[in-house]
């Protein structure tokens, strides 16, 4: 592609999105196969394109449905480029993102798909207590077997040092499922949480108790991305990645889910400073830019520790940020999650919040930000490797 003097992820928009229903775990009647086919499917439609002109597949987080069957399934007659984020779990989403953008930007590929499928209920639960495949030599010695217990300890350091309380954490997730009682979508559309609700719930791990923790579910979702020259093709109104990166800091390692290990300075974080930084000098905007939100939320502690980690407050005040009312739609000053997000829409491991920033800069979500602009959308709460995206609404 010529050179415009823009970075090169403002070159490449997102023309489709595709979602199956999501359902509880086990709730699935489909195969987790099938509803990949399903998700990708509807992507093709809402882009209005053909699933053949479809050459390219990224995904991210031990993706179970490989290109090369999806291709031969879907009757796709070319494929030209596959790839999976290594090992980030949801730190991969907005990562599968970036690559399916250099695949474009390098003239590989003309279509390329996003997706991710997970069906907890026909394989295994994320959030069961078990022993882990990494870093279990370390940490299970010492009980930690869930994802909950390992990000417990990490984000009881930053309680310790920022005050926190569990009426912070209750505001989370009290936001994110008002958002949910709007999007018909989600899992827990026709349910909302109250406050008693919220204190009666059991801990999982303290300070985390069972509503502070992601939802289990079934489904499948996916994105199509081509360059911005050819989205002014497509049936929908294209949205602009403005920026797309990955990362990981300094001696961080695995994380809190591989060894607990990492820099004290960097302890109480969800490892996205170095992230942050690199995400927006990319977009050329400020934190104080963005409209609206989708904050990875494997749990309510993670979005507090990633507010400040992007710089969208300053170090020690995103408890208060909360507690004022910030993250709810339409009032608050950054609308976050406002599909529900994985809390209280579905877990996808952070794809369907991709998906939510699409149809927020499409003036399409169920908790519209009136005049938003641009949208962050961040991935990986607790594993090492994160990743993030800026969308940026197309001028009509």
């Amino acid at each position: 592609m010529p050179n415009t003097g823009r970075s090169f992820p403002d070159q490449i928009a997102i023309v489709g999105i595709g979602e199956t229903a999501y359902t509880r775990h086990g709730g699935a009647t489909d195969s987790e196969f099938e509803l990949c086919c399903q998700a990708v499917l509807a992507a093709a439609a809402d882009a209005g394109i053909d699933p053949n002109e479809i050459d390219g597949f990224c995904s991210f987080a031990n993706e179970r449905q490989e290109p090369v069957v999806l291709q031969q399934t879907l009757g796709i007659p070319a494929l030209r480029f596959s790839n999976i984020v290594w090992g980030a779990g949801g730190g991969g989403a907005c990562g599968s993102v970036l690559n399916a953008a250099l695949a474009l930007h390098a003239g590989i590929c003309r279509y390329v798909v996003v997706y991710r499928s997970i069906c907890q209920g026909q394989f295994e639960r994320f959030g069961h207590y078990r022993i882990r495949p990494w870093g279990s030599q370390w940490m299970a010695p010492y009980g930690l077997m869930s994802p909950a217990q390992m990000v417990a300890l990490t984000f009881n350091r930053y309680l310790h040092e920022n005050g926190v309380t569990a009426d912070h954490l209750a505001e989370v997730a009290l936001a994110f499922r008002a958002h949910a009682q709007h999007n018909p979508r989600a899992v827990t559309f026709g349910n909302p949480l109250s406050p008693e609700q919220y204190h009666r719930s059991r801990f999982i791990a303290d300070p985390f108790r069972a509503l502070d923790c992601c939802l289990e579910t079934d489904g499948a979702c996916a994105i199509i991305l081509t360059t911005a020259d050819r989205a002014r093709d497509s049936r929908a109104r294209p949205v602009r990645l403005l920026a797309a990166a990955q990362a990981s800091g300094p001696g961080w390692g695995q994380g809190p889910m591989g060894s607990h290990n990492m820099p004290l300075e960097d302890y109480a974080s969800t490892n996205s400073r170095l992230l942050g930084r690199d995400l927006f000098g990319m977009a050329g905007i400020r934190p104080t830019d963005i409209d609206v939100a989708q904050i990875y939320d494997a749990f309510t502690g993670v979005v507090t520790m990633a507010l400040e980690d992007f710089g969208l407050c300053e170090k020690g005040q995103a408890p208060n940020f909360i507690a004022q009312g910030n993250l709810r739609w339409p009032n608050g000053r950054l609308p976050t999650n406002t599909s529900g997000g994985m809390l209280s829409e579905s877990y996808l491991q952070g794809l369907n919040l991709v998906i939510e920033g699409v149809r927020q800069m499409r003036n399409e979500s169920t908790c519209q930000v009136p005049e938003a602009n641009t949208c962050l959308i961040t991935s990986g709460g607790a594993n090492a490797h994160k990743s993030a995206l800026i969308l940026a609404r197309q001028a009509a």
